[in-house]
């Protein structure tokens, strides 16, 4: 019976659309620890909105391969440097460098550069040096950047699975908008904090930080704030931080990942970063911070479902349990019954989100 756990988690992570006729609705008013019956009109809404996801994903799919293709046919820069359009960064590139939507990205297999606009589009690729001075060479807008939120993915997903949150950002909140992109799978989670903090030690020095993270994308986050509360913070970055918001955190590791660790076949496919919240957490979890700023969490709570995941212990979202997700210190704890894989797809998820944030926006950068 073991051996189809790993194909239980394949199907969640890899396949999350193979769920949506599971997937309920939310409550529009969010209680503490409290589910209710949603409301029948968001049904049809959160289906077009899953429908164009669908949609989206299949280009971006399409785009991954032309972009991994080039990689593996080349392993080095490519002196033509033609203009392209990729899918952004999926599975093999992290972001280093963020500038008003210009963005450095490495390779996590051949480790070469290339810059991005903010239309995606591959303006060179090559050396780190290469892509800074190509970026240099850039009309790019001086205007100042008053407020970031960072968008953060969970494993195996793409900065693509963040678009909802950053359109109702955009809509509702005085902020500009990075989908921090990483190869979830390729590195470890101290490695994608490292680039996290590139990215957010490059900002100007008067920018406010909020985050939103998805599973795993908390973590890294909490990876970083451990990183600055141990190795310093020259750039300031934990006194501008002024909110977070966490989405189906394994804050306290992940008994799924525990267990399917157990088959080789689950480090092959999560890589370094699935075994360090199942197997390896004990030791991880000494990394991680606690933020030292306001946050909140939202637990999915599918309890009432027919189907249970028998590798989650208790009330869970299929993937992290409720018990896995909390965390002291935070502001507000509420459970929704919406799957793991489509918490910030949920429109009444994503409207708490933005309220909290925009709640706690300082004065000074309003």
């Amino acid at each position: 019976m073991h051996r189809i756990y790993p194909l239980i988690l394949l199907i969640l992570l890899l396949v999350p659309n193979a769920l949506n006729s599971q997937q309920p609705t939310l409550n529009p008013f969010l209680t503490e620890h409290t589910v209710q019956n949603p409301p029948e009109q968001n049904e049809q809404n959160e289906q077009n909105e899953q429908n164009e996801q669908n949609e989206q994903n299949e280009q971006n799919e399409q785009n991954e391969q032309n972009e991994q293709d080039e990689s593996d046919e080349t392993g080095f820069a490519n002196p033509m440097n033609l203009l392209n359009k990729t899918a952004g960064g999926t599975q093999w590139w992290t972001d280093h460098l963020w500038d008003h939507g210009y963005r450095i990205q490495q390779n996590t297999l051949t480790k070469h550069w290339r810059l991005l606009d903010p239309d995606d589009v591959r303006l060179t690729w090559g050396t780190r040096a290469e892509c800074d001075t190509c970026l240099t060479e850039q009309a790019v807008s001086k205007t100042e950047t008053r407020r970031v939120t960072l968008l953060l993915h969970g494993l195996m997903r793409t900065h693509h699975s963040m678009k909802s949150l950053e359109h109702d950002l955009l809509q509702q909140s005085d902020t500009e908008i990075i989908r921090f992109a990483y190869a979830s799978t390729r590195e470890s989670i101290g490695e994608h904090a490292a680039a996290l903090r590139e990215v957010v030690e490059g900002l100007p020095n008067e920018t406010r930080i909020n985050f939103v993270g998805h599973s795993m994308g908390n973590i890294v986050v909490r990876h970083l704030i451990g990183d600055l509360q141990r190795d310093g913070d020259p750039k300031g970055i934990l006194p501008r931080c002024e909110a977070m918001v966490m989405l189906g955190p394994p804050n306290n590791g992940a008994a799924i990942a525990r267990r399917l660790s157990t088959n080789s076949l689950y480090g092959w496919v999560t890589g370094k970063g699935g075994l360090e919240l199942g197997p390896e957490w004990e030791t991880f979890e000494k990394k991680l911070g606690t933020p030292p700023f306001p946050f909140a969490i939202i637990a999915g709570d599918v309890s009432d479902n027919s189907v249970q995941n028998p590798l989650v212990d208790g009330a869970s979202d299929f993937v992290v349990s409720i018990e896995e997700a909390s965390l002291e210190g935070s502001k507000a704890f509420h459970t929704v019954p919406v799957l793991h894989s489509f918490l910030m797809n949920n429109a009444d998820a994503r409207k708490f989100a933005v309220d909290f944030l925009t709640s706690h926006q300082s004065d000074q950068a309003k």
